[in-house]
């Protein structure tokens, strides 16, 4: 008898799943649940009596208000298999204000004549029976709703899913009843099977049911074996880095899948399943949070021009969003990739942030190389504060074609920097790179011959240079290489074993930039804080573990032309000076006389126009002077420059 019923029971949510109730139905529903309730509660009151025609009557001004009242408070729209405190509130305040309409409206037409008196007693239930009615309407209201939601979690999502889909919530908080919310929506089909926390007081409790289980005991080999664990869902508000990657760290050696819960700053209303996503390599290599100031950011860039070079690449576009949510007049940018182009103006205009800001934004498909597309923008807009992150920045590639690097990185820079001048912006910001330091190629040296050069300008526009490591996840970084080869079946290839890398996110490299921005005063060049670097071995083993994925190799190939074991972020000569953010310093470094820096940049455009590789690295190395090159075939100009 019990299969029997369960399997009825089955069958129903099968067919409410595939044909759900909509509000009108839900409405329905209430109406007809109150008048059910006004019928069994004056039938009660009257018994042994027989209804009559008046009783019959007195239901029609009931069903008005309550009808009125549930579409006020909208009270049929949520879904009766998730229904909860706030559904159970809404019908609440409904069924209050019925009441009251209906008490006051009688007792109104009591207080006007004998004619009204006679209205009210014939059509408008009495006192007692509103009072027992309300009751009762709340009673199969909330109840049926608690039944259905019961039944639906009870019978038919603990028969549909079986123990392969069991899953861990960490977090028994605020973050935990959220992610529980969202694992029993009806396209989730995970079987939650406990909750962990680290509170020592929420052990032996539960949230909906569930047990909470001290982290200690859960985060085990046999816990996991025992309950059939499959995935963990990190669900914490607040949480600190260190304990975050233990967490994940700690999962991922016991075979699980794991998942975050994103957006828990934000007010859930929707039930979507998306909040829940894969754990991403940057929750593993990120740091804290950085804290920024909003308000200085805001005071530069509110109400400003604002022009930004590169803008729809990973860097550049980041840049851009971020500017946007800083109420500028403006926001001019300039790419040379068409698509890419094309494919951020659609994101920028389409965004639901941005919807009411369209109108100040504006794309130029154009190249920083080209001096007179570059002045007509700056003429046309006379943009008061430049970003300029458009660059080369593939090492092995731009040791092949070094004059495309020196034509882009150098001379494009010039030309943004020179009008920069001459249409009197007030902030250059540059973005430079690690690779500038000590370079040892060709995309390093164009990116410190660069620095060299605006640092040398002499002008009321304040030129300010950022410089920092890779950023995680940017077009053609390690990170979407490694995630290809592993989709692939492997192997992963890395250089060399012993290579180590500084990374950032691109979001926190961007906002760092914006506050390099708001702080920084002429000449000076920033330096942020890139924490410590990763082994890029140790990287791969990591994106392996959280993909799950077995067999993939890791494989050695060799330093590739012009990349070194090591990068750093500044010269033994640069000291650094803190800042008002502790994550961002300044770097004093040598600022060159400017006629000795535009003689040098004259050679290096006579030896761009030759077009002789040889010759335009060799006049590199005369602006750069301790660029000394590595695994390349521009070794052999740096004999004088080796070590004996």
């Amino acid at each position: 008898m019990g299969k029997f019923i369960l399997r009825i029971c089955n069958l129903a949510f099968d067919y409410y799943k595939r044909n759900r109730f909509s509000r009108g139905w839900i409405f329905a529903y209430d109406v007809f649940m109150t008048v059910l309730s006004y019928f069994i509660v004056q039938f009660a009151v009257t018994y042994p009596e027989s209804f009559d025609s008046e009783i019959v009557c007195k239901v029609f001004p009931v069903v008005v208000v309550y009808s009125l009242s549930f579409i006020l408070f909208k009270s049929y729209t949520g879904m009766m298999r998730f229904s909860e405190f706030a559904d159970i509130k809404r019908i609440s305040m409904a069924l209050c204000t019925s009441f009251v309409v209906l008490f006051l409206l009688k007792l109104g037409l009591y207080n006007i004549s004998g004619s009204t008196i006679e209205f009210a007693n014939r059509y408008f239930p009495h006192y007692s029976i509103m009072v027992y009615h309300t009751a009762l309407s709340f009673v199969f209201l909330v109840s049926s709703r608690l039944l259905i939601r019961g039944l639906y979690l009870d019978f038919y999502r603990k028969t549909q899913y079986s123990r392969d889909n069991n899953v861990l919530i960490f977090g028994a908080g605020r973050g935990g009843t959220i992610a529980y919310r969202l694992i029993s929506h009806e396209n989730c089909d995970y079987n939650i099977v406990a909750f962990v926390d680290d509170d020592r007081k929420l052990d032996g409790q539960n949230v909906g049911g569930i047990r909470i289980y001290h982290s200690q005991f859960a985060l085990t080999q046999n816990f996991v074996e025992r309950k059939n664990i499959k995935t963990l869902v990190l669900a914490v508000k607040v949480i600190s880095n260190e304990r975050k990657k233990a967490i994940i760290e700690t999962a991922l050696k016991l075979k699980l899948d794991v998942k975050v819960l994103g957006g828990l700053n934000d007010f859930v209303s929707d039930l979507s399943v998306n909040k829940i996503k894969d754990v991403q390599i940057e929750d593993l290599l990120g740091r804290p949070p950085i804290q920024l100031d909003h308000s200085n950011i805001k005071d530069t860039i509110s109400g400003k021009s604002v022009l930004v070079t590169g803008a729809a690449g990973s860097i550049g576009s980041e840049i851009c969003r971020q500017v946007m949510m800083y109420n500028p007049r403006c926001l001019i940018m300039v790419d040379h990739a068409e698509s890419a182009l094309y494919d951020f103006q659609f994101e920028m205009k389409n965004s639901e942030r941005n919807k009411d800001s369209v109108d100040k934004m504006f794309f130029y498909v154009a190249n920083v190389r080209d001096a007179n597309r570059m002045e007509g923008i700056y003429k046309r807009y006379h943009p008061e504060i430049v970003f300029h992150a458009a660059a080369y920045k593939h090492v092995p590639f731009m040791e092949e074609f070094p004059y495309e690097a020196v034509k882009t990185n150098v001379f494009g820079t010039k030309v943004m920097a020179d009008l920069a001048i001459k249409y009197k912006v007030g902030l250059f910001v540059m973005i430079s790179t690690d690779k500038a330091v000590r370079p040892t190629n060709v995309m390093g040296a164009t990116k410190r011959t660069a620095e060299i050069y605006i640092q040398s300008r002499k002008s009321d526009t304040v030129f300010v240079t950022t410089r920092f490591g890779n950023v995680l996840g940017s077009n053609g970084s390690v990170v979407p290489l490694f995630k290809k080869q592993i989709e692939k079946g492997g192997p992963i290839t890395v250089t060399d074993f012993r290579i180590t890398r500084f990374f950032m996110t691109i979001p926190e490299a961007c906002s760092l930039v914006l506050e390099a921005s708001a702080i920084g005063k002429k000449d000076e060049l920033f330096i942020f804080d890139m924490g410590n670097p990763v082994k890029i071995y140790d990287l791969a083993k990591k994106m392996i573990e959280l993909s799950h994925v077995d067999n993939i190799d890791i494989v050695e190939i060799g330093l590739r032309p012009g990349e070194k074991i090591t990068e750093e972020l500044l010269l033994d000569s640069e000291n650094l000076k803190p800042t008002s953010n502790k994550k961002i310093m300044i770097a004093a470094v040598d600022i060159y006389d400017k006629e000795v820096v535009d003689n040098l940049i004259n050679n290096l455009s006579d030896a761009v126009e030759n077009g002789d590789c040889m010759t335009i690295v060799a006049r590199m190395k005369d602006i750069v002077k301790e660029y000394v090159s590595n695994n390349s075939i521009y070794c052999d100009l740096d004999k004088d420059k080796r070590k004996p």
